[in-house]
């Protein structure tokens, strides 16, 4: 969710703040979270604004960048602007100090804006503490409270909050964006450069940024690969993954398992390896099924995977069946004793003769 650059000086010194260099400035900068933004900006117009608010979604969704949009667009100065995070400041002793500054008049501002970071780690005893606050708050103070785990709000807290949800941005979001952003740099970055990238942030603007920032830091020049890509960000080399495919779609499970073996060895991540057998084989299977979107699928992948794609849409080892076992393996990766044993198996089933 990522804005125009406000300022940025040259050379790998603008590398390092990507994220806080490309933060959104104001609500139409703001990707991703139309129905927040949408209905935050009426309420400003309508003067209807409330004394505290809850944001809630995953890690990098852009739930603190639009709290401090919102303090803008009140009126708010950074005097009067209170950033606190409740991972390190959780206590009851940091709320008491919290709830005696709330009662002070603001600076040079409407209001008084506390963003509460991490708000799910508050303890018990600090939550009760806030309650207070929030039954009778100063009507010149506002709060947002940003947590990417609401169920461990109590409820009693989010029933005094106006409640947002934010959305994940999807992959194609994230792609666009990286891209831009490399664009904006001076760069240019090869589409499945970017899509990988989007894969790799797993929803989140700000790791997306964080692993472009690696990759333009590193740049040897201003063209970037996905073998550039893939070489910073740790992901499989993508043969590799092709190899892995090849074997999945002859039904040959020695090749595709020492395929995955080679991966291991170079200390690969096995979910990420796995994510991205999944994001190649969908690929396969709409263009076996809708060819007319080979078009617009062939943006995501490097020349060399839409090669392979075209080759073995057919083969009898990419189905439906192949794409769900390899989904199940994705998600019992995180339980499993040895992570890699899911994928392993489910190549083992996929390439069974009595299986899928």
């Amino acid at each position: 969710m990522t804005g125009k650059k406000s300022h940025a000086s040259e050379g790998t010194e603008r590398h390092s703040t990507l994220y806080r260099t490309y933060r959104p400035s104001s609500f139409a900068e703001v990707r991703g979270q139309e129905h927040i933004v949408t209905t935050l900006e009426r309420s400003i117009k309508a003067n209807k604004i409330a004394h505290a608010y809850l944001f809630s979604g995953g890690r990098g969704t852009g739930k603190t960048s639009v709290a401090r949009i919102l303090a803008k667009s009140l009126g708010v100065s950074d005097k009067d602007l209170y950033e606190i995070d409740a991972a390190s400041n959780r206590g009851i002793d940091d709320i008491r100090e919290l709830r005696e500054g709330v009662y002070a008049m603001p600076f040079s501002s409407p209001y008084k804006f506390y963003i509460i970071d991490e708000a799910h780690m508050l303890t018990k005893e600090a939550w009760n503490a806030l309650l207070k606050t929030l039954e009778e708050p100063p009507s010149h103070c506002i709060f947002v409270l940003a947590t990417t785990e609401l169920d461990k709000v109590p409820d009693t807290i989010q029933s005094r909050c106006e409640t947002y949800t934010f959305k994940q941005p999807t992959r194609e979001m994230l792609a666009t964006m990286i891209g831009d952003v490399a664009k904006a740099e001076g760069y240019s970055l090869e589409g499945a450069g970017a899509e990988l990238i989007a894969l790799l942030a797993e929803g989140s603007f700000r790791d997306g940024l964080s692993i472009l920032q690696k990759v333009l830091s590193t740049a040897e020049n201003k063209k970037i690969s996905i073998e550039d890509v893939e070489a910073v960000s740790g992901a499989p080399r993508g043969e590799l993954v092709r190899e892995i495919i090849r074997g999945i779609a002859k039904r040959d499970s020695g090749a595709a398992l020492k395929a995955v073996q080679k991966a291991l060895s170079e200390n690969m991540d096995p979910r990420t390896l796995t994510k991205l057998l999944i994001h190649r084989l969908r690929v396969v299977l709409l263009m076996r099924f809708a060819p007319e979107l080979v078009e617009s699928l062939a943006s995501e992948l490097s020349e060399a995977d839409l090669v392979m794609a075209k080759e073995i849409t057919k083969d009898p080892g990419i189905t439906s069946e192949t794409l769900r076992a390899l989904l199940e393996a994705h998600s019992r990766m995180n339980y499993a004793a040895v992570p890699h044993l899911p994928l392993e198996l489910a190549i083992i089933d996929i390439t069974s003769p009595k299986s899928i």
